[in-house]
């Protein structure tokens, strides 16, 4: 009985958690979803890695402001608020924490590429260098 009742709020903290990331305002999508949105007019599409890990391979018209770099806040004000925002990073870590980031500085629409850029190439989507 008490296993049934652990697994129940388990399962509800789960459900809950996921609604609340699309509450506040990011989503988090698999690659084709974020690919697909990618293609729509406006994006803002940002890289959050290092310069260096950007310059192995990014994708291409993205944008490279560096997450852990002092002058992250002071770069992301050249984007546009109103427009849609793409993030990623390597594996989804960091992008998540930009993304919060992002949104407490008043961005309205925030996209974050669910397991990075290591899902992207995992499924063979072209990088640039």
């Amino acid at each position: 009985m008490k296993l049934k009742v652990l697994s129940l709020v388990f399962l509800l903290f789960g459900v809950t958690s996921c609604l609340k990331s699309q509450a506040d305002g990011v989503q988090v999508l698999d690659v084709a979803k974020y690919e697909k949105k990618m293609a729509q007019p406006d994006v803002q599409l940002v890289d959050v890695r290092t310069p260096e890990e950007f310059n192995e391979g990014h994708i291409e018209n993205a944008v490279n402001i560096d997450f852990m770099a002092d002058d992250f806040d002071a770069k992301v004000v050249s984007l546009d608020k109103e427009k849609p925002v793409m993030v990623y990073c390597k594996s989804g870590g960091r992008s998540a924490k930009a993304s919060a980031r992002l949104k407490e500085l008043g961005f309205k629409n925030i996209t974050d590429l669910e397991g990075g850029i290591s899902n992207w190439t995992s499924e063979d989507k072209p990088t640039v260098k």
